[in-house]
């Protein structure tokens, strides 16, 4: 898995319970590592969103 991979999983979930998302910056970046490799990364997202008007 990728940083990409963990953006667009995490860009996803949110999307489940999110509308109106605009924009996304990524403000943390880490990973787990597995017999000396990259076994997953992953990320912490800021996500910009318009709120409806009611």
């Amino acid at each position: 898995m990728s940083t990409e991979d963990a953006i667009e999983n995490a860009l996803f979930e949110c999307h489940k319970t999110i509308r109106n998302m605009d924009w996304f910056e990524v403000t943390e970046t880490r990973g787990h590592i597995v017999d000396g490799k990259v076994g997953h990364y992953q990320v912490t997202l800021k996500i910009g969103f318009r709120i409806e008007a009611s």
